[in-house]
């Protein structure tokens, strides 16, 4: 009677050690998604505000019309993206024009002083650092789900449910290469 119920109690701790270390998977694998969900929210919100920044734009500089056609691409491709690698691919693109487009604003003194093209600005500036925060929140959690499932026992549980690790938000080799300034 002694055996069956440490048997009894052995089964239960180690079924209730499984479903304590499946239900921490499934919330790290949900803050994973959540906070990729954060960055397609500043993704967007960013996406808003391009509009308004280049027609504010192109009443100052009406011959950079290849500029505006790469950051109108840019944009569209971003909008179009259906998976995480095309969106960060797509977000890049966009950070890569905008800074051709404030590069642009800075030969036109009239624009820099405008109050719609400064507020646009700024608040550009303001979603691009958030957009930085979540890309470093989204690879925190991921870095957390990816080495929870790494470890021991949780790798065997892994394969059993098969969780798939995720991938981290990583900056292109352009981004990494110094930027060149030339006055």
């Amino acid at each position: 009677m002694n055996a069956l119920l440490i048997i009894l109690v052995i089964i239960g701790v180690v079924i209730l050690a499984i479903i304590a270390l499946y239900n921490g998977l499934i919330r790290l694998r949900n803050q994973v998604d959540n906070s990729w969900a954060q960055i397609d929210v500043q993704l967007k919100r960013r996406n808003d505000l391009i509009p308004n920044l280049v027609e504010t734009v192109k009443g100052y500089a009406k011959h950079e019309k290849q500029l505006f056609e790469n950051i109108t691409k840019a944009r569209a491709s971003l909008m179009e993206a259906d998976s995480l690698d095309k969106k960060a691919k797509a977000s890049n693109q966009i950070t890569e024009t905008l800074k051709s487009l404030f590069a642009v604003a800075e030969n036109y003194p009239k624009l820099r002083a405008n109050e719609n093209f400064l507020q646009l600005q700024e608040e550009l500036t303001g979603t691009e650092n958030k957009i930085a925060y979540s890309r470093q929140n989204y690879n925190d959690m991921v870095m957390s789900f990816n080495t929870k499932m790494q470890k021991f026992p949780n790798n065997v549980l892994v394969k059993l449910f098969s969780f798939k690790s995720k991938e981290l938000f990583q900056a292109t080799e352009k981004e990494k290469k110094n930027v060149e300034v030339k006055f």
